[in-house]
């Protein structure tokens, strides 16, 4: 059985399957939802992103786009 590592959509830094970072690493805004993703969490690449009125959007060069909306908070 193999462990594939994926990234903290917030840091970018590695994290490996099945656990979780610490709540109290992460700031305020992160933890009550309000900060966007600024790292893909498949490759930890940083990705692109945009804050409009409703929403925001997020887009990885080799994943695509992450919206708001497709996340629940939006």
């Amino acid at each position: 059985m193999t462990s594939e590592t994926h990234y903290d959509p917030h840091t970018g830094r590695p994290v490996e399957s099945g656990t979780e970072v610490a709540a109290d690493s992460l700031s305020v805004a992160v933890r009550l939802g309000l900060e966007p993703p600024r790292f893909c969490a498949r490759c930890g690449r940083r990705m692109v992103v945009q804050i409009v009125p409703d929403g925001w959007t997020s887009v990885c060069s080799r994943h695509g786009l992450i919206d708001s909306v497709a996340t629940g908070r939006g």
